[in-house]
């Protein structure tokens, strides 16, 4: 069957967040006073990436909500448990201003979404909340071309579970096997995505991961500038985008 749409993960596939991650960080620790205290911009990044995905398993696994998972990502990271709601939140957002200042798309993506845009449908499944999300994609200026944005927040299920794949498909009121899901990490976008029975795409960004190889698991690719002509899309690629 031909693929008629393609959905899409957000962070590090669309969006740049390694690298907003790390100087939103860096500034962050700088103006809280608070470098010197983790060694290193990029030690303090560790920790903080390290914490996030042990507090994320605990929200996927229900036992906790979205906000708070977040909250304790504050107090795990300072070492400071006895920080209120609010305090913590107020700590956040001082991290998301910084963090939001270096936001940005990878090169390739305008250029794809440009090439693709007549002849496939597009939508966004992450594993973030609609909140997050829906404003990211708004301030990056491609929150319309996807006329459906799923989270798992909101959702209930995350990826790599079967359910979360299928949620996609049902909302665009497609089969599996006519779907593409493009996604950075091998196992939880790329796998999760083959064994729902969508045809999956790993891009690969060159980050350290186990390399995952077809025929069992995502097609990988190094570029988006790879998509049309492994979707089949009679387009050409590359022309400058005229999106704003």
């Amino acid at each position: 069957m031909p693929i008629r749409a393609v959905v899409w993960d957000v962070d590090d596939t669309l969006f740049d967040y390694t690298t907003a991650d790390r100087e939103g960080m860096r500034a962050h620790l700088v103006a809280e006073g608070l470098l010197a205290g983790y060694g290193t911009a990029e030690e303090a990044l560790v920790r903080w990436r390290e914490i996030t995905d042990r507090q994320w398993a605990r929200f996927a696994a229900g036992e906790v909500d979205f906000v708070t998972q977040r909250r304790d990502r504050v107090r795990v990271f300072l070492g400071r448990p006895e920080l209120t709601d609010a305090e913590a939140d107020d700590w956040f957002r001082r991290y998301v201003t910084h963090y939001e200042a270096a936001w940005s798309l990878f090169p390739d993506v305008l250029p794809v979404l440009d090439a693709l845009a007549d002849s496939h449908r597009h939508a966004v499944l992450s594993n973030s909340s609609l909140q997050v999300q829906d404003r990211k994609l708004r301030v990056l200026g491609v929150h319309d071309r996807f006329e459906v944005i799923l989270c798992a927040a909101e959702l209930g299920v995350s990826k790599p579970e079967p359910g979360a794949f299928l949620a996609a498909c049902e909302a665009l009121s497609l089969p599996p096997d006519q779907v593409a899901y493009v996604g950075d990490h091998p196992e939880i976008d790329g796998r999760g995505a083959a064994e729902a029975g969508l045809l999956s795409v790993w891009i690969d960004r060159g980050k350290a991961w186990v390399a995952v190889e077809p025929p069992v698991g995502p097609r990988r690719i190094a570029s988006l500038a790879e998509l049309p002509a492994l979707l089949g899309a009679d387009t050409r690629f590359g022309a400058p985008s005229t999106f704003g």
